[in-house]
């Protein structure tokens, strides 16, 4: 019997669904952009996929790295590195596909949320993709508070920056990407809605 759980790890659904179709495949480059502990890259690294990750969080990187280091040793330290995504030191077009799971719904403003992205979108290869999963109001813009810089205060309480439809495809059009998927949301009752922005970066 498979145990998924060892496999896997704790990935995201959404995730799972892009290895699934073979838009991450074996031999790729993925860099995740705002890694936390490391729960979408337990497969990437027990497969041997070439794995790097950005984080703010010193704390998260040792903590990638120590899973790097049972599940990929081969990897060098310097893959995983403690900074800011908005001012990261990997190279333009480093990587094949760029992670970015609840990491850009914590902008202060729309200044900040801008650096982000643009410090993630620069790092997707031409003909790579960007897998982002981040807060929007999509289907429960009638139940969030306006703070003021797209910032909002969510059923749940938290405060987060929320995007909606047509500012993503705003962005898309802005940024030069392309569509891979339709715009997916998924309502969490009485919570807040996670919406999944799926990019390919078209060859230059």
């Amino acid at each position: 019997m498979i145990d998924l759980q060892s496999l896997f790890g704790p990935i995201d659904v959404y995730l799972f669904d892009q290895l699934l179709r073979g838009r991450i495949q074996p031999g790729m480059t993925v860099l995740d952009a705002g890694c936390g502990g490391g729960r979408n890259l337990v497969f990437l690294l027990r497969e041997g996929y070439e794995v790097c990750a950005v984080d703010q969080d010193p704390e998260a990187i040792r903590a990638v790295r120590s899973l790097a280091g049972q599940l990929a040793p081969r990897l060098p330290a310097a893959n995983f590195r403690a900074e800011p995504i908005e001012s990261n030191s990997f190279p333009d077009h480093a990587a094949d596909a760029v992670l970015s799971s609840a990491v850009l719904h914590f902008a202060r403003d729309e200044s900040h949320f801008r650096a982000m992205l643009d410090g993630t979108w620069r790092l997707v290869k031409p003909g790579g993709l960007l897998f982002c999963r981040l807060a929007s109001s999509i289907g429960m813009e009638s139940r969030v508070t306006p703070l003021g810089n797209r910032r909002f205060r969510l059923p749940d309480h938290s405060e987060r920056f929320l995007v909606d439809e047509a500012y993503l495809l705003d962005l898309t059009a802005e940024l030069g990407g392309t569509l891979l998927d339709p715009l997916k949301t998924t309502v969490v009752q009485d919570q807040r809605c996670m919406t999944t922005w799926v990019l390919g970066r078209d060859r230059e």
